[in-house]
């Protein structure tokens, strides 16, 4: 079984960046595609990024393709989550999430599809 914990979440200006962390445990971490989720206050989680099991493919929301960009270190059982020119809308709750199926090469964008979450981190960006 795979557990998760994020960090490296904050306080930001807009402008600004971050580096979003999730260190995962257990032995599946390696073969599973990984995902970034946000949840703002009164809105549903939604999809941010996502990264395949070998690192090779990765897919983003519209909101931060060019600004944001995820990767992989599987030697450290670790997904990063670079932030970049962060904007207020960018403020939410941050989950990692890995996906239930192994080897999957082109990552989903489906919520439904990721099993195993963890326990958030605050980013918060002021005007």
């Amino acid at each position: 079984q795979v557990q998760l914990v994020e960090s490296g979440g904050g306080l930001v200006q807009a402008g600004g960046s971050l580096r979003l962390s999730c260190a995962a445990s257990g032995r599946t971490f390696s073969s599973r595609a990984m995902g970034w989720f946000r949840q703002a206050p009164g809105k549903e989680r939604e999809f941010v990024a996502a990264i395949c099991w070998r690192g090779r493919s990765t897919t983003y929301a519209d909101s931060v393709k060019g600004r944001f960009t995820i990767s992989r270190d599987n030697a450290k059982n670790t997904v990063y989550l670079q932030m970049n020119s962060l904007k207020p809308e960018d403020t939410a709750v941050y989950y990692c999430a890995a996906d239930f199926a192994l080897l999957r090469e082109v990552p989903s964008k489906r919520v439904d599809l990721y099993d195993l979450w963890g326990q958030g981190t605050q980013v918060t960006v002021s005007s």
